[in-house]
């Protein structure tokens, strides 16, 4: 893969090395030289950028705090690629002031109900949801599988697991809810865990437990001894 990149003209290699190895492993010309686009005459997008960040002494902290009239009269830096520095150093500015999300940790049935019984039980509908937890139990993902009448060829493990192993859970649980007001479980309920549960234990990405909401009752697979 390297040899392929070396091989590249050198203005192409920032976005090319970014889908290659990540973004991380790109250096801050190179992020620079993605946001910007296109070199001049006189020199290549890299060139361009490698300028740029000297004319804020190497940091992008000091770059950040200049006006843009002056990145523009750095040479290939017109008003379009200064609007995609502002934006960018906007973007991070925002990013680093935003707070993070609480931590929602699921230890027991009755914190799935707390979460989505104000959404489901007054539903006409069926909907199935889908929770990523991680190794602490936290809750990495929720996802919407399916809406509508319950059946293992709607509820199918490829759906339910993909979002699931794209977040690296350590385990899922899954709930859903009951229109008619009854959670007790139907055979199609108990058959689609049954086909969950088995193909969590093929992934090594195990079913914790699946709860039914109806109305103000509910019902836990795992409470109750059904997984």
């Amino acid at each position: 893969m390297s040899a392929v990149l070396e091989s590249l003209p050198s203005a192409d290699r920032p976005r090319e090395r970014l889908w290659a190895l990540g973004a991380a492993a790109l250096a801050t010309p190179e992020l620079l030289a993605i946001l910007l686009g296109t070199g001049t005459r006189l020199g290549d997008v890299l060139t361009t950028s490698r300028s740029l960040l000297s004319s804020g002494g190497g940091s992008l902290r000091r770059l950040a705090t200049r006006p843009a009239s002056e990145w523009q009269r750095q040479g290939g830096i017109g008003p379009t690629k200064a609007a995609r520095l502002l934006a960018a150093f906007e973007l991070g500015l925002r990013l680093a002031q935003e707070e993070r999300p609480p931590v929602v940790r699921i230890r027991e049935p009755e914190d799935v109900v707390r979460i989505f019984a104000p959404r489901l039980r007054d539903l006409s509908v069926e909907e199935f949801h889908l929770l990523a937890l991680d190794t602490q139990s936290q809750v990495l993902r929720e996802v919407l599988v399916t809406r509508g009448i319950l059946n293992s060829s709607l509820v199918h493990p490829r759906e339910v697991f993909r979002p699931a192993i794209a977040e690296a859970a350590a385990g899922i649980i899954v709930v859903h809810n009951h229109p008619s007001g009854d959670p007790t479980p139907s055979a199609e309920d108990r058959a689609v865990t049954r086909q969950l549960v088995a193909a969590g234990q093929l992934l090594d990405l195990p079913v914790y437990d699946h709860v039914i909401l109806a109305g103000d009752r509910w019902v836990s697979f795992a409470q109750g001894g059904l997984l």
